[in-house]
């Protein structure tokens, strides 16, 4: 009870903390947001200020110099920008006849029935207000005239004032992240050992670690942003230059830029340009032409090359990156929408290093939120057979079937033999479960065909019945029905196709299982167990085993056992001569070694029990 009242506590107090923590951005964002701002910046110049030092500049010129060199840059894109933007609306009534042309053109092409109904509507309206006017009393007084105070002419200073007054506040801003930025990159190595020391304390390795993969990672998702945004500027400008838009190099550098406002920033850097080109030319060609390569380019962009760059490098899971987007937008507005992503990227990264914030991996990351063979199962579970298919299949594209087999298929089994044994898996579900797995191995059959070709001959070379008789023979036996049966089958299935032939016992009572191997003698035996449920019948064949033919080569298999070989050894029992193994790829390889050279004994001891 204690415990629970203990972690009921811990989970109030973490909730508690993280509404502190939003109210504090909230509230506190005329600081936090040039706080993050300087943040992104300093991890923009960092390598360039660096570059500086190489060359023997001093820490404070060297920074100086590339933030300079950044603002100027910056300021003559906005001149350059607002230039432009002032000389587009200045020409706005030129394009007034085409618009109306157009707009008059649309107006033609509605459907008559709804403009008469409009038309109707308007006549009643003016009906109802002249009836109310007739019913109106004879005496009715006079509407006083408005009285229109004008105010006294305004100074120079005022004027100022009042141009710069809606300003201030982003002004205040810039100039607040500038100073925060050169502190950070004069800096940054103390602020790097505080924080080290404030939030790793007794895990300096763990910190450390975390602080460098969110510099590389946010460094790197920057770069490849920015470069894929100028590429998509700079081909949408030359795509509307050669189309004849007015001012393709404004357009082109809007579109880039709004790129870097994730979802809506796309839509509104091709919407403008496409109504400037409705708004110029008589025709539509050119606002479709220029619609038409915005979409191509979008899909290629969000299909194509950014999962293939942006979803190794951030690590985030696209409906993270639209739930952090709309959640920073919310909290800081329109800067919050620009620096949602490298803030998540963030939050990510600490997520994967320090554990009290691995919830974070799991709610923003890209990785999946359970294993395969856990997503398998619960696919199993539910009884979606055609779900828990397209995992294996997905699985299969990059990797082979026997790591298919070790990685997925059987821990998946041994979850299922789990939840049987205490209870909690009822027995139709298990024969579900053993059903499907089942034919999901026969179906590997096929795939493993393709790649059998020139293994063909070889495994002629030891046809069913020569036993004994052949240079190393294999029987692969299962310590119980059920999983231990499935992996026995995947066992003499991989080492068929592989070359070798292997026949498998049935399982049954010991004696019956003893029985039929005296009729299949083989000098090579695999024993296949599921852990902590069939080590007691592996110990009962094994020691058989070794008493009908002690020249008999015993391979246990314990899969997926908790501390490896070592521990498997030591719960089976130092009697049983053989080899103990907890991998599949070890027992195969196991195998093929003993082949390869059947006269040197098996694993010189460090497989022995």
């Amino acid at each position: 009870m204690p415990r629970s009242e203990g972690t009921d506590s811990s989970k109030a107090l973490t909730v508690i903390a993280f509404v502190l923590a939003i109210t504090a951005l909230y509230f506190g964002r005329k600081v936090f947001i040039p706080l993050a701002l300087a943040l992104v910046f300093s991890f923009l110049l960092t390598p360039l200020v660096s570059f500086l030092e190489r060359l023997h500049f001093r820490r404070v010129p060297a920074s100086i110099t590339v933030l300079a060199v950044a603002l100027a840059l910056f300021g003559l894109l906005t001149w350059a920008v607002a230039g432009q933007v002032v000389d587009t609306m200045d020409h706005l009534s030129d394009y007034k006849d085409n618009l109306d042309a157009k707009i008059e053109s649309l107006h033609e092409s509605k459907a008559g029935g709804l403009t008469k109904a409009t038309a109707t509507i308007h006549e009643l309206n003016k009906e109802l207000e002249s009836a109310q006017a007739r019913e109106a009393v004879p005496g009715k007084p006079v509407r006083p005239v408005p009285v229109q105070v004008t105010p006294p002419a305004s100074t120079l200073v005022q004027d100022l004032g009042n141009m710069l007054g809606p300003l201030t506040g982003p002004l205040e801003t810039v100039l607040i992240a500038i100073i925060f930025t050169i502190f950070m990159l004069v800096k940054r190595e103390d602020l790097r050992n505080r924080v080290i020391r404030l939030a790793g304390r007794g895990q300096l390795t763990l910190m450390t670690q975390a602080l460098d993969d969110a510099e590389r990672r946010l460094s790197r998702y920057l770069l490849l942003q920015f470069v894929v945004n100028a590429a998509y500027g700079l081909i949408f400008g030359a795509t509307l230059s050669l189309i004849g838009v007015p001012h393709p190099f404004l357009w082109g550098l809007l579109s880039g830029l709004l790129r870097f406002v994730p979802y809506v920033g796309t839509f509104l850097g091709a919407a403008m340009p496409v109504a400037l080109a409705i708004a110029v030319f008589p025709g539509w060609r050119q606002a479709a032409i220029a619609f038409a390569v915005f979409l191509a380019l979008e899909l290629t962009i969000s299909n194509v090359v950014e999962p293939m760059l942006y979803g190794a490098h951030t690590g985030i899971s696209s409906l993270a990156i639209l739930v952090t987007t709309v959640f920073w937008a919310t909290l800081w507005g329109p800067v919050g929408l620009i620096l949602s992503t490298p803030l998540t990227v963030c939050l990510v990264v600490l997520g994967r290093h320090v554990p009290h914030l691995n919830f974070l991996v799991v709610v923003l990351g890209d990785e999946p939120g359970l294993p395969p063979e856990q997503r398998f199962y619960q696919r199993l579970l539910a009884t979606d057979e055609e779900e828990a298919t397209r995992i294996a299949e997905a699985y299969l594209k990059d990797h082979s079937v026997e790591h298919f087999y070790e990685a997925v298929l059987i821990p998946a089994l041994k979850l299922a033999e789990q939840d049987y044994r205490t209870g909690t898996l009822e027995e139709h579900m298990r024969l579900f479960i053993l059903r499907t797995c089942s034919e999901l191995i026969e179906e590997m059959e096929e795939r493993l065909g393709q790649a059998e070709g020139a293994e063909v001959n070889r495994k002629e070379a030891f046809p069913p019945g020569r036993g004994a008789a052949s240079p190393t023979s294999i029987a692969v036996m299962p310590a119980n029905s059920g999983p231990d049966q499935l992996v026995a089958i995947m066992l003499a299935q991989l080492l068929r196709h592989s070359g070798d032939f292997a026949c498998r016992i049935q399982p049954g009572e010991p004696q019956q299982m003893m029985e039929e191997f005296s009729r299949q003698p083989a000098n090579l035996v695999l024993v296949s167990c599921i852990v902590q449920f069939g080590l007691s019948a592996t110990r009962s064949l094994c020691r058989n085993l070794k008493a009908a033919n002690p020249e008999t080569q015993i391979i246990a298999g314990l899969w997926n056992m908790e501390g490896g070989p070592d521990a498997a050894r030591e719960r089976l029992g130092a009697t049983v001569p053989g080899f103990v193994t907890t991998s599949l790829s070890e027992a195969l390889n196991a195998v093929r070694h003993q082949i390869e050279s059947s006269e040197t004994p098996l694993a010189q001891g460090q497989g022995a029990v």
